[in-house]
């Protein structure tokens, strides 16, 4: 009885913020579906392909929804693509020359991309003679309008990264509405840079993405929110046909491009998974608050605030120790529908310098937009827990979390 009326109370607290999230699942909704009517889906769009996968229709078909829904010219969906750090090591790779300089604006990228930024003796862009300089954000989360005003000026970068959810930091993510004026500023100060966005964890979460602010190009995983929990594997490139022409040549090859890659699994997931998507991440941002909200109210740090409107799946919780960060971890994986006896500890994960705990509990391997938490163990002890495929299983989360804690 307790249980539930702590529960009840942090849902009374919530009923502005979800009701907020409903309205932006219902405009995403409503792009999506006029989507999938423009580019007319039909159900041979499902059929999958062998060989070279000439004239694949599933596939050309799925990449002109995503360039309609997020406001590109071009996109290259797929699961060639086998997760977010490839799509955008493959973006990075296609855009970028030797001499070229890259310009993040939101500090350090998220660590699995360390290696392709700066590997000795592994191809990275440094090897190939990429220069790299990075600007972090205010103590705010706000951009450093006068640094950034001030390296294009001066480098002139052939990219300017940036990366809208937080990684394993304890900033805040960011919104396109926020983004859209230092947009303005890098097109008026350096015209021919291209504009590249991490958009991993913040798809459907607003009702622009930065496309249409003016990202030439948005880069993302389809485990994450876009796959709707149904995707099985891949990643999107979506944005100016510029940009996509130039990427498809490290996707594929020069000679290729684009007209080749094959998928005899078939196609309907994709599509399924991401005409559900806008609803699933709207539970996810329910769930997310709602244990947000009782962590905050046991006195535990939450980023972002519940006041705020999120802009990304992820809700960090702030520890005091290794040891709390860990049971949370662990109380995750105790609900979680797939390996829900697994007890998980922290271990040397690839791409990452500090070990990693995860939880992930989820019918598609490593999918963050089903209910799942990971952490490096690392001061500050901060939780990263996203996703959830419906609210009701973050909620059943919420009660053995009261029970834990």
């Amino acid at each position: 009885m307790a249980l539930s009326k702590q529960i009840v109370e942090a849902e009374k607290k919530l009923e502005n913020r979800f009701a907020m999230i409903d309205e932006i699942a219902f405009k995403n909704q409503k792009k999506v579906l006029q989507a999938f009517i423009d580019c007319k889906v039909s159900s041979q769009c499902f059929a999958g392909s062998t060989g070279y996968g000439y004239d694949d229709v599933g596939r050309d078909t799925l990449a002109k929804v995503y360039a309609k829904i997020f406001g590109g010219e071009k996109a290259i969906v797929s699961p060639i693509l086998t997760c977010g750090t490839h799509a955008i090591s493959t973006v990075l790779y296609g855009l970028l020359r030797p001499g070229d300089t890259m310009l993040s604006i939101t500090g350090m990228p998220y660590d699995t991309l360390q290696e392709t930024l700066f590997g000795k003796s592994n191809g990275s862009l440094e090897q190939f003679g990429v220069k790299y300089q990075q600007i972090e954000l205010n103590p705010d989360s706000s951009f450093n309008v006068d640094a950034i005003t001030a390296s294009l000026r001066e480098l002139q970068p052939a990219v300017v990264y940036l990366q809208r959810s937080r990684g394993y930091t304890n900033r805040k993510a960011l919104s396109p509405y926020d983004i859209k004026p230092v947009f303005e500023l890098i097109k008026s100060l350096s015209p021919q840079s291209f504009i590249v966005v991490d958009n991993c964890y913040g798809e459907f979460v607003d009702d622009i993405e930065p496309t249409d602010v003016g990202a030439d190009i948005v880069v993302g995983s389809l485990i994450k929110n876009p796959g709707g929990g149904l995707a099985p594997t891949g990643g999107y490139i979506v944005g100016s046909e510029r940009a996509i022409d130039m990427i498809a040549t490290r996707y594929t090859n020069p000679s290729l491009k684009l007209e080749v890659g094959s998928f005899e699994m078939g196609y309907r997931l994709f599509y399924q998974g991401l005409f559900l998507a806008p609803h699933t991440v709207a539970q996810a941002l329910k769930g997310t608050a709602l244990v947000g909200q009782i962590m905050a109210d046991k006195g535990y740090t939450v980023i972002p605030d519940n006041s705020e409107q999120p802009q990304d799946i992820v809700k960090s919780v702030v520890f005091n120790t290794a040891e709390e960060l860990i049971k949370f971890v662990q109380t995750v994986q105790k609900v979680s529908p797939v390996d829900g006896y697994v007890l998980p500890l922290p271990w040397d994960m690839p791409g990452y310098t500090d070990q990693v705990i995860m939880a992930a509990g989820t019918f598609v391997g490593g999918s963050s937009i089903e209910l799942s938490c990971d952490s490096p163990i690392r001061a500050p002890y901060i939780a990263y827990f996203q996703g959830g495929l419906t609210y009701e299983h973050v909620k059943a989360f919420a009660e053995k979390l009261l029970e834990e804690f």
